[in-house]
C-alpha cells in the first residue's frame, strides 16, 4: 500500500501525543508505586522455598509538583487524542479504510526503536 498524505498539523498533533504518552509512562515509571504516603507492606514467604514474595516497601507519595506534573502529561494526552481523532481528515474515510489511514498515521510518526526522545 502507498503512504498516504496527511496533513501537517495532524502529523504534528500525533507526533505530539507519542511523545507525551511516552514521556508520561517514564514518569509514572520513576515515581513512588503510592501517589500518598503509605506504610507499605511485608511480602509472605513460601513455605517450601522461603522466597519471599509481594509486599510494598514504604512509600513517600507524590509531591504536589509530581501530582502536577502527571495531571498536565495527562490532559495533554487526551486533549491530542480528542485532536487527532476529530480532524477534518478522517472525514473522507470509513470502515476498514479509516482504521487503516488511523493505523499508518500512528506508524509512520512512531519515534524508531531505539531513537532518542525529544527534549
Amino acid at each position: 500500500m502507498a503512504e498516504a498524505t496527511f496533513p501537517d498539523d495532524l502529523c504534528a498533533a500525533q507526533v505530539r501525543l507519542h511523545q507525551a504518552t511516552a514521556e508520561l509512562a517514564a514518569l509514572g515509571h520513576a515515581l513512588p508505586w503510592s501517589v500518598e504516603q503509605h506504610d507499605g507492606w511485608p511480602g509472605k514467604e513460601h513455605s517450601h522455598t522461603g522466597e519471599v514474595t509481594g509486599g510494598r516497601p514504604p512509600s513517600p507519595g507524590w509531591t504536589d509538583e509530581q501530582k502536577a506534573a502527571v495531571a498536565e502529561l495527562r490532559r495533554e494526552c487526551l486533549a491530542l487524542s480528542e485532536t487527532v481523532s476529530t480532524h477534518p481528515y478522517w472525514a473522507d474515510f470509513t470502515g476498514g479504510a479509516l482504521v487503516d489511514r488511523r493505523m499508518e498515521l500512528k506508524s509512520t510518526t512512531r519515534p524508531e526503536a531505539g531513537a532518542e526522545p525529544a527534549a
